[in-house]
């Protein structure tokens, strides 16, 4: 599955660094794209044109304060996504809690960056997250796979079983699908991809995919489909160089 991404990338390193303009047009265009996506799946009613205006400084009418924080906030997550990668900072804990901190900033003030310390359930899944009391032991488990057998992956397969064993875990009360896909995006950046997005549109099968994986341990399903968003992107900056 890989291969064809594998090549795709190589043709796309050989033309780095990329043209100025067209690397800031494909970035405005991404972060635009991937912060509607995102909020569109947990249920964000602005549309594309509006959240491109949100993020431009202007309020739209008729629309809550939490769905206007939710663009301000989820564009200054990719911003630190960025720096990170930038300074090639390891991934820990400590980066997690401040994803999801700037995620609920001023919307969850309380719950932001704390894990959750009640039960929760996710809404048409068959999957029921940890309780409360086992997520600081499951965090640790998963940072000691990423540490260790993970880096023996390929990243996207690396990328896409820490996305979903982030959220199967479900660590914050709030946030946690767009703090999984923040954390999908900067492991695939930082091995050198383009930012991902799951597109509202595949909400359904992104959702079958996950619950797959949770249940049954199988994540193949749920590689594939970011293995096709990799691509995806892949193909859009390949076709404008």
């Amino acid at each position: 599955m890989f291969n064809a991404i594998d090549q795709k990338k190589k043709q796309l390193d050989q033309k780095r660094p990329l043209p100025k303009h067209t690397l800031n047009s494909l970035r405005e265009k991404m972060l635009v794209e991937w912060t509607y996506h995102s909020n569109a799946i947990e249920g964000n009613t602005l549309t594309m044109n509006e959240t491109k205006v949100v993020l431009e400084g202007i309020t739209v009418g008729g629309k809550t304060m939490r769905e206007h924080l939710e663009v301000i906030n989820h564009r200054d997550a990719i911003l630190y996504v960025e720096d990170i990668v930038q300074k090639g900072e390891p991934f820990s804990e400590w980066q997690i809690k401040n994803l999801h901190r700037l995620v609920l900033k001023g919307i969850h003030d309380d719950y932001a960056g704390v894990y959750r310390d009640q039960q929760v359930f996710i809404a048409g899944a068959q999957h029921t997250p940890p309780p409360h009391f086992r997520i600081q032991e499951e965090m640790e488990k998963m940072m000691k796979w990423f540490n260790n057998e993970a880096q023996e992956l390929h990243a996207i397969d690396r990328a896409a079983k820490l996305h979903a064993i982030f959220l199967g875990i479900h660590p914050f009360i709030d946030g946690n699908g767009r703090t999984s896909r923040l954390l999908l995006n900067l492991e695939l950046m930082k091995a050198g991809y383009p930012p991902i997005i799951f597109k509202i549109q595949n909400r359904l099968a992104y959702y079958e995919a996950l619950d797959k994986a949770h249940t049954t341990k199988n994540y193949n399903d749920f590689i594939h489909l970011t293995a096709l968003e990799v691509e995806d992107s892949l193909n859009l900056y390949l076709s404008v160089l």
